[in-house]
């Protein structure tokens, strides 16, 4: 039978029961790992309730530096008897299957091509430990232990990371230690090597290892955000809560301690954004974290904001709808909602980020468009990106950078004489003057409603009243054309007849779907979307190319349709590629698909050629 050998090259997948204390266990696989020096990619994927139901937690190992799911498992760690079948199918030809052997196991249940590793997991804790808890979570520490014999990960890597987990608690150190030593020791004595193996590197470098939350939270703690305003919902809550972190170190006054933000959290998702709206129309810079379902309860208080011209920045990370839909898991499900949302002639500026890196700048960024623009800016993340912990370049901030307050109205330019009309523009680009509340005594005050109004923000139902406001923010709109981040090329090595547009969390696995598919001679040229309102580089780029494959998360090809709705593209120019059922795309998936698409495209071709 072959055998699956690879040098820090490989995937493995842990098959556990939510609430088993499973994910911190196969966490210490994965940061052992990247402490020597071997780029990993690690993604929980866990289930909607606290409780009892199938998690996985997978670990991309990849000295090449690949960061998104590549397809498929060369060993398993299958600790859940519900999910017993469908873990063993996925495990490639010549891959390893490890389980709890405490029971036989049927013949039936495994595979001829696969190669299985028994450890009598549940016999040693009972044998070990007397207390049913400590049975159960440190049965995760003992294959913790086994794995790192069978894949050669140090030790002492791990117990490192239980020293730093268990700093101060002496006693908890030392059992762990014990249970690792224990799967250590048996694996040593009664398990046969495999062909995985992991071997100290420095391919790390100065990479960071932070999720997608944490970094916005920074993102908008540099970005100069004073106000959050929440409602709790997955998988966003933990944007605010590192954002609570940040703030008390970063934003506490040095002589009182008192902090110099304010967060809330509201009594539901319009509250929040009701909230950040107000703080936008103050003068502060405000935001609030959220997904799908909250973005549906805001939509009335984003239109508010869009027609009167208030600052606001929504961070959404989404995940898979609609309605309560699959609160953990992902997709890019919410384009069309954040581009469009509120009834009526609205659109909103969207930000894709592909990593925590673009994260925290982003957020960043964010809130400076939203003052430049006096409008709703969304940063459009999802759970791959917030929620599970990736290689990044580390964050970087210029001090000298002064904040994009926008066009403010002072009080020394009322004074002066200047003619102030909140909607007048006199720029010529869409975006007119503000004043802060409390400006000038007499002079630059103004109603803010949501209604209708003139130049002068005086109530008017005039139609041409409306229709002149309604072109001024399309010429606005046009502006952020050159406000919000460019795409990002990919070029080929060789000339090339189709090309792709992805954007988002599918930038890792696409990257590493490009070099599989040069190698066996298909070249694409690959643009990268970062941002709604679409540049004019992005039309020219589908023109260039006979057709494009646009690979989205979601079922209904979204940012395919507001490339068609906004862009002007030729549907025909298109082809759109989606993913949808909640966990990453992989790798495997575009090239297969990409490749699939290009020989049909290449046989047609031919037809034509010959007809002609």
């Amino acid at each position: 039978m072959q055998k699956i050998e690879a040098v820090n090259d490989f995937v493995i997948k842990f098959a556990n029961i939510n609430g088993s204390g499973s994910a911190s266990a196969n966490e210490l696989v994965a940061r052992a790992i990247l402490r020597m020096g071997v780029p990993v990619s690690p993604r929980n994927i866990f289930p909607s309730n606290i409780q009892g139901l199938p998690t996985w937690f997978e670990v991309r190992v990849t000295e090449r530096g690949y960061l998104g799911r590549r397809g498929g498992v060369d060993m398993m760690v299958a600790m859940n008897p519900q999910t017993w079948d469908q873990d063993v199918r996925e495990i490639e030809m010549g891959g390893y299957l490890f389980y709890d052997s405490s029971r036989p196991l049927p013949r039936s249940r495994s595979r001829d091509d696969i190669h299985v590793i028994g450890m009598p997991l549940t016999e040693l804790c009972n044998n070990t430990y007397s207390d049913p808890r400590q049975r159960q979570l440190f049965r995760n520490i003992l294959y913790v232990g086994a794995l790192a014999h069978l894949l050669d990960i140090e030790t002492g890597e791990i117990e490192k990371l239980f020293g730093q987990q268990f700093k101060g608690k002496e006693k908890l150190l030392d059992s762990n230690i014990q249970a690792l030593n224990v799967g250590r020791d048996y694996a040593r004595e009664h398990l046969k090597p495999i062909g995985l193996k992991v071997e100290r590197r420095d391919k790390v470098g100065d990479h960071i290892f932070v999720d997608g939350n944490t970094a916005a939270a920074l993102g908008c703690v540099y970005g100069g955000a004073t106000v959050c305003a929440w409602y709790p919902i997955t998988p966003s809550s933990s944007v605010a809560e590192a954002f609570i972190r940040f703030t008390q170190k970063l934003r506490a006054d040095p002589q009182t301690g008192k902090q110099r933000c304010a967060v809330v959290q509201a009594e539901d998702e319009l509250a929040s954004i009701g909230m950040v709206v107000g703080a936008g129309w103050n003068g502060a810079r405000a935001f609030t974290a959220t997904s799908g379902p909250g973005i549906s309860l805001m939509s009335e208080f984003i239109g508010l904001a869009f027609f009167a011209e208030i600052p606001a920045v929504l961070i959404n990370v989404q995940r898979g709808g609609p309605s309560t839909g699959m609160p953990t898991r992902t997709q890019q499900s919410d384009i069309l909602a954040c581009a469009y949302a509120s009834h009526g002639d609205t659109r909103h500026v969207l930000l894709f980020p592909e990593d925590p890196y673009e994260c925290f700048e982003m957020s960043a960024q964010a809130l400076d468009l939203a003052e430049r623009l006096q409008t709703p800016v969304f940063v459009m993340s999802d759970l791959d990106i917030g929620m599970n912990q990736r290689l990044c370049r580390p964050f970087a901030w210029d001090d000298s950078v002064e904040y994009d307050r926008g066009k403010v109205m002072t009080r020394e330019a009322l004074d002066a004489g200047s003619e102030f009309g909140r909607y007048l523009d006199v720029d010529g680009d869409g975006i007119t003057y503000r004043t802060y509340p409390g400006t000038h005594p007499t002079k630059g005050g103004y109603f803010t409603r949501g209604t209708t109004k003139n130049a002068y923000a005086g109530y008017s139902e005039a139609g041409p009243d409306y229709v002149d406001n309604m072109q001024r923010l399309l010429r606005k709109f046009e502006t952020a054309k050159s406000l919000v981040p460019l795409p990002v090329l990919t070029a080929a090595r060789y000339p090339a007849r189709f090309a792709v547009l992805f954007y988002g969390s599918t930038s890792p696995a696409m990257h590493e779907a490009l070099d599989a598919l040069a190698e066996h001679g298909i070249y694409l040229n690959a643009l990268r979307i970062r941002a709604f309102p679409f540049q004019n580089e992005i039309v020219d780029f589908v023109a260039a190319h006979s057709k494009v494959f646009v690979f989205e998360q979601n079922l209904d090809g979204q940012l395919t349709t507001l490339l068609i709705n906004e862009a002007g593209v030729r549907p025909a120019s298109l082809v759109t590629v989606v993913h949808y059922d909640g966990t990453p795309i992989t790798a495997r998936f575009i090239t297969q698909e990409i490749a699939d698409r290009v020989a049909r495209l290449n046989v047609h071709s031919f037809k034509e050629d010959r007809v002609a």
